[in-house]
């Protein structure tokens, strides 16, 4: 029996309704992935191995402040930009005309620091997985990242690979935490009651986690997916909640490997002490895979680096094309910039995490007053006290940190 003409395009209607509600999860999953490997990038690792090997157990406590740090900010930034459907630089103008330009100048500058950081990663990574020279690893991971913005279908690329590198990152930190076997107990006990306390660590850490263009990466992937306005807020929330808390899984499965590592008596020195790490725990294994986890770590931070970037400088009614182009472009840039520096990634690493914690209080102070003076940005959405108040303490944190680490900045590179 042969179908009429209105069941076939009702069958064609739920088929194409299906392919939007996959290609929805796709963007939104790829988005939270986003934000929680921006969050894990070459910055992070190459800071987690040096301060865990200053402080020890005590590091545990500066995790603890930034993960709770990351989730407020994360909460109010996601909730606000995806209620209101603005981008954060359209928002800040729309509060305080010349703000938003202003955020993102800042962005842009410290997503390119943060670029050229993040290509000297999958440099490394690239060395300490096949033994490449770094300088060549870091040229033909740009080249990489440029081909997956070159693709047709550059977004679906994108959220996918994410979403893959960000799975084997996990898998191979669970299997190095176990073997370093790290004493969780004084890991727990440093967590609440920590043996000693540095700001400049702590701000740095948050830099280079929560600040600058990290902020914004999958809330603005999210608003890309079309997932606003306040008919999305608890598939926003629960978006937001689901990337923090893979953010903190990794956070603190990395801690644990470089922890059980540096408590074994192991002493880290070097240009590349988190290699040295992994290398003690699982001998020429752990080298490889952690290169494998760096270099994903930092591809991953290179796409969300310069997705974000231009995200900034673009409007939502610029082509794709033209965005993805802008984007390969600014890639090679950073690129090249890497190649002719010549700076000892490391120091550029925490360096580029330091200049981030500068440009964390600006945007959140215009989005938290948006948040809630501005319900008509908000389309008459009455913002939750809680997690408002949860923002302002964010930000009043944020702000001591900041003043602390542009006052220190200079003695990174001393």
């Amino acid at each position: 029996m042969s179908s009429t003409p209105s069941q076939t395009d009702a069958a064609a209607h739920s088929s194409d309704d299906r392919t939007a509600r996959r290609g929805r999860r796709t963007a939104l999953l790829g988005a939270m992935f986003l934000m929680a490997t921006s969050a894990i990038g070459p910055g992070f690792i190459t800071q987690t191995t040096v301060f865990t090997a200053q402080l020890g157990a005590a590091f545990a406590f500066a995790i603890l402040v930034s993960i709770l740090i990351d989730i407020a900010v994360q909460l109010n930034v996601w909730k606000i930009l995806g209620i209101s459907g603005l981008r954060a630089q359209e928002l800040c103008n729309r509060v305080l005309p010349g703000a938003g330009w202003v955020l993102a100048a800042l962005v842009f500058i410290g997503g390119a620091v943060f670029n050229i950081g993040n290509i000297a990663g999958t440099g490394l990574g690239l060395n300490a997985m096949l033994g490449l020279d770094p300088t060549i690893g870091g040229g033909v991971s740009a080249v990489l990242a440029i081909l997956i913005f070159l693709s047709k279908r550059a977004g679906l690329a994108l959220d996918r690979i994410v979403v893959i590198l960000g799975a084997v990152m996990i898998l191979l930190m669970i299997y190095v935490a176990v073997v370093s076997a790290p004493p969780v107990g004084e890991a727990l006990k440093n967590t609440v009651l920590p043996e000693q306390v540095d700001f400049l660590i702590i701000s740095t850490l948050i830099g280079g986690t929560v600040g600058g263009y990290i902020t914004y990466s999958g809330a603005h992937r999210m608003i890309d997916s079309g997932v606003t306005g306040p008919e999305s807020d608890r598939e926003i929330t629960r978006s937001s909640v689901v990337g923090i808390l893979v953010t903190c899984v990794m956070r603190v499965l990395l801690f644990l490997a470089i922890f059980g590592v540096v408590a074994g008596g192991v002493a880290l020195a070097g240009d590349n002490m988190a290699a040295d790490a992994f290398q003690a725990a699982a001998g020429q294994i752990g080298l490889r895979l952690f290169g494998v986890v760096l270099w994903s770590a930092a591809l991953t931070s290179v796409i969300g680096a310069s997705f974000t970037s231009i995200s900034f400088i673009t409007a939502q009614a610029t082509a794709a094309r033209t965005r993805n182009l802008m984007t390969v472009a600014f890639i090679a840039v950073c690129g090249i910039l890497f190649v002719v520096l010549g700076q000892a990634p490391q120091a550029l690493l925490i360096f580029a995490g330091a200049f981030n914690a500068l440009i964390l209080p600006f945007g959140l102070a215009i989005l938290l007053y948006a948040g809630w003076r501005r319900r008509d940005l908000l389309h008459g959405y009455r913002y939750p006290a809680w997690l408002l108040l949860l923002g302002v303490l964010a930000w009043l944190v944020s702000l001591g940190l900041a003043w602390t680490s542009l006052a220190k900045i200079p003695g990174i590179f001393a």
